[in-house]
């Protein structure tokens, strides 16, 4: 059992540590949501370990025999509720659903990631410096955990923190990020644009 007031640790670490493709997956996961430089890495474990606890749970349900007793409809409906609260399933998903959900479901629904995809910050990076330095807050609270796992309600009340410079619509960080948001929207429609001009001209041949 252990001494109970040294809680196990709920993160597994590789069964082999010297894989090549899982190194290389890692380190592009890393580089993609701008973990941690130095234990960047523990941090993908930690998603793994969730997502390993949540498929081994839908996997008992999927196989129990008796769809129709009480307490099995009951942890479905509430494992259900749970993953779609946290983003991760659509509303009416079915348990068979939660097999499908892989490591970068589990990373975009990071904090870090959450402002980074509402705009907030120029790169996924900068998300991470804007929380630690507490300049992000959900409602009221000030958030300064990159891995917190935004719940689907709190998407809404994620903005920048009221005593932060950054709440100012005029401040130069505003501006460059506006700049930078609508130079990117110009960069994809002029990528769009070639791609229908060649696909208009076939059609007239």
């Amino acid at each position: 059992m252990g001494e109970p007031k040294f809680s196990r640790p709920r993160t597994q670490t590789p069964t082999h540590p010297w894989k090549q493709a899982r190194i290389d997956e890692e380190h592009d996961l890393k580089e993609r949501f701008g973990l941690k430089k130095v234990g960047g890495m523990r941090e993908i474990w930690r998603e793994k370990s969730s997502l390993r606890r949540h498929r081994n749970q839908a996997m008992k349900l999927i196989g129990r025999v008796d769809s129709s007793e009480g307490h099995y409809a009951k942890e479905k409906e509430q494992m259900l509720d749970s993953l779609t609260r946290k983003g991760l399933l659509q509303t009416g998903a079915d348990i068979g659903a939660v097999l499908e959900i892989n490591v970068e479901h589990m990373l975009s629904r990071r904090l870090q990631s959450v402002v980074y995809y509402k705009g907030l910050a120029p790169s996924m990076r900068a998300a991470r410096n804007l929380i630690v330095h507490g300049h992000i807050c959900i409602g009221e609270q000030r958030m300064t955990v990159p891995g917190y796992h935004v719940l689907k309600e709190e998407e809404d009340s994620l903005q920048y923190s009221h005593n932060s410079p950054f709440a100012d619509p005029e401040h130069p960080f505003r501006k460059d990020l506006e700049t930078m948001r609508f130079q990117e929207e110009e960069d994809e429609e002029s990528e769009e644009s070639p791609g229908d001009t060649d696909s208009n001209t076939e059609e007239e041949k």
